[in-house]
């Protein structure tokens, strides 16, 4: 039995030796500390910073840090975990402790024994089946767009990209042309292809609030991702939201699974489109597209996988067909600028703020960021580390902190949002990070709070999860602290913070790039609306 509490990670740290705590955080958070504050940090600073600014999983899996982070346990916590992994003899807990093999159960033990949540909750539900009974509009440029699309989808060669602007609304349009098909073929399948778990989510919801409005009959839905099965048998009408890795890996335990799954379907849609010639995703595409009466949208804010590189584009054009349903309103050559004027995406103030980290490019360096889709990741983690830098990115968001209410803040990697968000902390502002090592539990609950009403400022930081199917209309002002040649993901996560008040959000937002004036970058979104347009055939 267990009879006591473990100990806290904050517990150790505070009656850890110092020179320890420094050396968890690193000198250059030290550093950006007194900056920040005007003088050298004092012990308790650096211990409260350690505790939010450490990732104690990495600690346990290490294992050099981990035997030090054991011997910092006082003899009578050691003698606890001993008793907690299943060993009573507590006259030689440190050596037991030493000696363990340390599996990935008893790390989880060890966690568990620091106060860490260590169980995820489970990724989805396995599945979801529920009637819907039908007030689910469009706005007038959806409403000519899905009919254009309509005509390609149907006759031809029976494929065409749906491309709106970030925060135009094509989630919405494509579950009214989705609606329109299960309508007109009764019995059918629509398979809704997407990867990440915030933008499957959002479909699943969004197709059961459309057919609800929409719908004729009760049909199926299927969430067919994370741990979720992927049987087939009584799946004959309605939606199956399927992940792409899921449908990757499922294909490769059951080689009948896709030929299966496509011959029940006659519509499959394909979420940021400009992910499907990736070989994986292409594989999974092809399969389920085979039938001659089979219908293949794709839908993309950006219709292109690179800025630069032609070839790639034309590939992606050439799998649709070269056809494409772009946005077209009377009297604007960029319909962009339209809808902001018109008030359905937000009136955007992009502006750049450049710090000079001092760091110099080598002629390697150069070469390497020549040959590279995006930033070399040795170059992010140089910059995420700079001193300079950070304190850039700190000031920029308690700037804009100061004037609104909702703050997202995408950084360059994980560790550089537990630093920000740590450092926000300390400075007394209401911050929170999720990335892709947070649990489900953990990702809903920030998400939820940040999406709520509370009228005290509040900082959301990111790296990697909340680029694509985050949804948060109250969201004003974006810092982008993650330096990218891609003005794909440049857009999405502009995208985050531009809905404007008809579509629920705000009439103005401010998007501000920290950027390295060594480091390549974009300072405005409606570039990326137009940049595609040679390799596609005008609709």
């Amino acid at each position: 039995m267990i009879d006591s509490p473990g100990i806290a990670f904050g517990a150790i740290l505070s009656a850890a030796p110092i020179a320890y705590v420094r050396r968890l955080v690193g000198e250059h958070v030290c550093e950006l500390l007194e900056l920040l504050q005007g003088s050298k940090p004092d012990d308790n600073t650096l211990r409260t910073v350690a505790v939010s600014a450490v990732s104690v999983e990495r600690l346990v899996a290490d294992p050099d840090e981990r035997a030090q982070l054991l011997r910092l346990l006082p003899t009578a916590k050691q003698e606890e975990l001993a008793r907690r992994l299943g060993h009573a003899d507590r006259s030689s807990a440190a050596t037991l402790l030493a000696r363990l093999p340390w599996s990935v159960e008893q790390r989880r033990t060890f966690l568990g024994f620091l106060g860490l949540v260590v169980d995820r909750a489970p990724e989805a539900p396995v599945s979801a089946v529920r009637g819907v009974e039908p007030a689910y509009s469009l706005f007038p440029y959806q409403r000519t767009a899905a009919g254009k699309v309509r005509r390609l989808l149907y006759t031809g060669e029976r494929r065409t990209v749906l491309h709106l602007p970030t925060g135009g609304g094509k989630t919405r349009t494509a579950m009214n042309l989705v609606c329109d098909h299960l309508r007109q073929n009764e019995p059918t399948v629509v398979v809704w292809l997407a990867r990440g778990r915030e933008l499957l989510e959002q479909a699943a919801l969004e197709f059961v609030r459309a057919w609800s409005m929409l719908g004729d009959r009760e049909v199926t839905v299927v969430r067919m991702w994370g741990d979720a099965p992927t049987e087939l048998d009584n799946i004959t009408d309605g939606v199956v939201i399927l992940g792409l890795d899921k449908g990757g890996s499922a294909a490769k335990a059951d080689p009948t699974f896709l030929d299966r799954l496509a011959l029940r379907t006659t519509l499959t849609v394909f979420d940021e489109t400009h992910q499907a010639i990736a070989p994986t995703y292409r594989k999974v595409l092809d399969a389920l597209t085979l039938r001659s009466d089979s219908s293949l949208l794709g839908l993309t804010a950006t219709p292109g996988r690179t800025w630069a590189d032609i070839a790639e584009d034309e590939r992606l054009a050439e799998l649709f067909a070269r056809q494409k349903v772009t946005l077209e309103i009377e009297g604007y050559d960029n319909p962009v600028t339209a809808l902001i004027e018109q008030g359905y995406l937000a009136r955007p103030t992009f502006r750049t703020v450049a710090a000079q980290s001092g760091m110099t490019l080598s002629a390697q360096d150069r070469r390497d960021l020549a040959a590279s889709f995006d930033i070399p990741d040795e170059l992010i983690v140089r910059l995420s580390t700079n001193v300079q830098w950070n304190l850039q990115v700190v000031r920029t968001v308690l700037d804009l902190a100061a004037q609104h209410r909702r703050v997202l803040l995408f950084a360059a990697s994980v560790e550089h949002s537990r630093l920000i968000t740590a450092l926000l902390g300390m400075l007394g502002m209401d911050a929170d990070q999720v990335t892709a090592e947070s649990s489900t539990r953990h990702r809903d609950r920030v998400i939820s709070r940040f999406k709520g009403a509370g009228p005290r400022p509040m900082v959301l930081s990111n790296f990697g999860v909340l680029t694509t199917g985050f949804d948060a209309p109250a969201a004003s002002a974006a810092v982008i602290a993650r330096p990218t040649r891609s003005l794909v993901l440049y857009s999405q996560m502009v995208g985050r913070v531009i809905r404007g008040p008809k579509a629920g959000g705000t009439p103005t937002c401010e998007v501000v790039t920290v950027v390295d004036p060594e480091l390549p970058g974009f300072g405005d979104v409606a570039e990326a609306f137009t940049n595609w347009e040679d390799v596609w055939k005008a609709q």
